[in-house]
């Protein structure tokens, strides 16, 4: 027998112990909503009824357009408005249709599930950053000495994070040409990345590090996430400061935010480092992910086609040490900023999370089922990112994205 009463279907990515957050419009403005299964909880429609008066400030901030202050009020009280969602879809349908807060959001549109004041971007995965530096420093070690030693990371634009399903324009900017003068064009090397990130949740004060250990206190949940990327724009400008418009143009997250308790079980140990880092950087507890995570891509002509699959399983950096390390200086954070892990590939072929490790930047195309290749991607191509916690029996939703012409 189904825990709820509510329709579920086998092998749904959203049960009952998953309840992801996410923002829609069904056509009449939008709202904040908990998926089940194929439908959505209404945030607004229960507020109304008072079923969510379990903690101060919880029926306001879910009756906001958007999760930024429903993410300020800390983990009691999402634990509160947890078990109580729960209790309601185990036995409180009577409630809940006379809120008219069940909603089916196939035809809804789906907004930013929240508003990121800031956007910070990992280099997590060792495979990944090895490889990167292969092939952008091929005349030098592949990890920069201060790798090993701390989560590396550059600051990200937030005003063009978007949702899954916005389409991404094919930028222009400044690139090195074949005579070694700087051109303006559009890219001609515009690249996926396959990442996860982290939505926080209580900030901290300026000059206030957030201790290690108190990291969970300040992450309400998962999403995914595909910075995409002009790998040649990257190479002209990536010294010595990293990345600016090659990467600033479209960061696309999935519509749903999976909460960090429903993903107690997929925590698992972290990856060994060596050397051991500082101090501030070793947790008291399981920090890994076991998340499985691949890439379709698809074109005009071709059906998609699986280019990678790979795990969260073996990153380096967990995002407790890249929280603790953001703030360390004193750096504030606020509820809404976005934290990401950076590209997440493995060794073998075939379990890489950005083209440029796919293809070995160009040298080695990927051929898809209408006989195309691609080295990088085409405008019209479709990027589709995928994620699931196996361990947790859930899904993390999916990123869709398709490359438009570059503007005139």
């Amino acid at each position: 027998m189904s825990p709820t009463w509510v329709p579920v279907p086998d092998h749904s990515e959203f049960p009952l112990h998953s309840l992801p957050f996410g923002v829609i419009d069904p056509g009449d403005g939008a709202r904040i909503v908990v998926a089940i299964g194929d439908h959505a909880l209404d945030m607004r429609a229960l507020a109304g009824a008072g079923l969510l008066d379990v903690e101060p400030g919880v029926a306001p901030a879910l009756s906001s357009n958007d999760l930024n202050a429903y993410l300020s009020l800390g983990r009691e009280a999402w634990g509160a408005v947890r078990g109580v969602i729960t209790g309601l879809l185990m036995t409180g349908e009577a409630e809940i249709r006379d809120a008219g807060a069940l909603l089916d959001p196939v035809e809804a549109v789906h907004l930013l599930p929240f508003v990121p004041g800031d956007f910070v971007d990992g280099y997590s995965s060792l495979e990944h950053a090895t490889t990167m530096g292969r092939i952008l420093r091929p005349e030098g070690e592949p990890l920069l000495p201060n790798w090993r030693h701390m989560p590396v990371a550059y600051r990200g634009t937030p005003s063009t994070v978007m949702v899954s399903g916005s389409p991404v324009r094919r930028p222009r900017g400044q690139v090195l040409g074949p005579d070694g003068m700087p051109e303006h064009r559009e890219t001609a090397a515009l690249d996926f990345e396959l990442e996860v990130g982290f939505v926080v949740g209580p900030g901290n004060g300026i000059g206030r590090p957030i201790d290690i250990d108190d990291t969970a206190d300040h992450i309400f949940g998962v999403v995914l996430v595909n910075d995409w990327s002009a790998r040649d724009f990257q190479k002209w400008e990536g010294r010595p400061l990293g990345p600016n418009i090659a990467k600033s143009f479209a960061t696309s997250v999935s519509p749903w935010v999976i909460p960090l308790d429903a993903l107690t079980t997929a925590m698992i140990p972290s990856r060994p480092q060596s050397p051991q880092p500082l101090e501030y950087l070793r947790p008291s507890g399981d920090w890994g992910l076991d998340l499985d995570l691949g890439v379709d891509l698809g074109t005009a002509a071709s059906a998609p086609m699986v280019v990678s699959r790979t795990s969260m399983r073996g990153v380096y950096w967990t995002f407790a040490q890249q929280l603790a390390h953001l703030t360390v200086n004193g750096a504030a954070l606020r509820p809404g900023d976005l934290i990401s892990s950076g590209t997440i590939s493995g060794k073998a072929a075939g379990s890489k999370g950005c083209l440029i490790e796919a293809t070995l930047d160009g040298a080695r195309p990927i051929t898809l089922p209408s006989g195309e290749t691609r080295s990088y991607l085409e405008d019209g191509d479709t990027v589709v990112l995928r994620g699931s916690a196996p361990a947790a029996g859930i899904g993390l939703g999916e990123v869709v994205g398709t490359v438009l012409p570059a503007h005139d």
